[in-house]
Parts: structure tokens; sequence; C-alpha cells
């Protein structure tokens, strides 16, 4: 069985990153939700995607009651997903103007997930190899996927993910083979791929074995290879 979890909820029938897309996937059948989530100036930990909110104000700049009303504060999110996986992506690019080297955010989640407990089913991703590090220096029991894109040397992905002690490769979907699959079957390191909304693609996906899927298409994509699950993914 393949794990279906919506991209930002299930945006194409409520606005992504908000509780009811979260909501929304959930009636469509899906597993879980993939999030994102930044740091505001005072520390709370928050679900949007990108580094502003409309106007241009930088999030990392604002407190989180000078926030959008939307945009929901990352433990109510987790709450309104309670029985699903959670696939928790840091936003913590170097290249954004609002890049943290001290890794808050990171640090932020790992701390939150740790004194939750077992209430959430979820993995923290970044294509930033120092924020899932980060990650597991905090809180070694949470699990960590690295993201990649398809242009990257996925062998080689794997390998690092591996050997940082991470549990998952997250994958561009184009870049997933059989023979990535495998080795990484063989590291015990877990395959999604990302973001998939072709149901022929997605049993392509299936039949070489990646744990999960992140798609757009959420009904497509439970209709296609999903099931109802709570495996880590």
């Amino acid at each position: 069985m393949v794990l279906v979890l919506g991209h930002r909820g299930a945006p194409l029938a409520a606005p992504e990153n908000s509780i009811a897309a979260f909501l929304a996937a959930r009636r469509m059948g899906a597993d879980g939700v993939e999030l994102d989530v930044r740091r505001t100036a005072d520390g709370a930990l928050v679900v949007h995607h990108d580094a502003t909110v409309p106007g241009g104000r930088r999030i990392a700049a604002l407190d989180a009651g000078d926030l959008p009303e939307e945009i929901p504060i990352l433990e109510a999110a987790l709450d309104a997903c309670a029985g699903m996986v959670v696939n928790i992506e840091i936003k913590n690019s170097p290249a954004e103007v609002d890049h943290d080297p001290d890794e808050g955010a990171a640090v932020g989640v790992a701390q939150l997930l740790a004194r939750r407990g077992s209430r959430d089913v979820a993995i923290v991703s970044a294509f930033s190899l120092a924020s899932i590090d980060a990650v597991k220096r905090v809180s070694p029991a949470v699990r960590t996927g690295l993201l990649t894109v398809a242009a990257l040397d996925q062998a080689w992905a794997l390998d690092l993910a591996h050997e940082h002690g991470h549990d998952a490769l997250h994958v561009q979907h184009p870049a997933v083979t059989a023979e990535l699959v495998d080795r990484a079957r063989a590291l015990a390191v877990s395959v999604l791929a990302w973001t998939v909304d072709d149901a022929d693609e997605m049993r392509r996906l299936a039949a070489k074995g990646v744990d999960t899927i992140v798609t757009n298409e959420v009904e497509r994509a439970v209709a296609a290879v999903g099931g109802r699950g709570r495996r880590p993914c």
C-alpha cells in the first residue's frame, strides 16, 4: 500500500496550508498531509510556504499575532490532523533573506513533537541537511527525510541521508527509479515521491515500490494507489 499525502492539504478544495485544506484531505481519504513551517519573530511555529505574507511582510520579522488569521499555528494544524500522517517541511533555505543559521524552526519543531509524544504520526523534512540534522540532535526519535530535486544525484543523496541517520529520501518524482527504491530499502530508508498529480505516474511509482506520494490531486491518488494507513513515510 502506498501512503497518499495531500500537498499542503487538499489545495484544490481549500486554501493551501490551511486547516480547511487539511480537513478536506482527510475527507477525501488521504493518509495524511504535507505542510510547510516557518518561525516568527517571537518564536511561534506557523504553517506557511512563502517567506512573506501578502503585502510583502516577512514572517521572520512579524510576531504571530500580526499574521493573517488564516495562517495556522503548527500545533493547531497537528491537532486538526490527529490520526493522520503529517509531513512537516522546514522552510529555512540558505538562499532566503530570512535564513536562520541557528535552525530555530527545526529545533522548535523537534521540541514540539517530543513534547506531544505519541499524539502525532509525523516526519520532518527539508531540502537543507542542516535543518534535519538539527531535528535529530534535539530529538533522535523524530523521523526525518531529506528532500531532493530531480537534477540531483539521487544515489549520492541517499547515501548522505543514511550516513546522517535520516529515515527517508523525499524525491522529486521524475527521478524515482526501481534501483533507487531497492537501494533505499536495503538501507532501511523510506522513499517519498513529490508532487505527483498524474494517475499513470502514480501507478508507475507504486509499481517501483515507493512508500509515499505527495499530491495535489488527493481523490485521484486515493483511487489510483491509496488506502488508509499510518506507516511512517
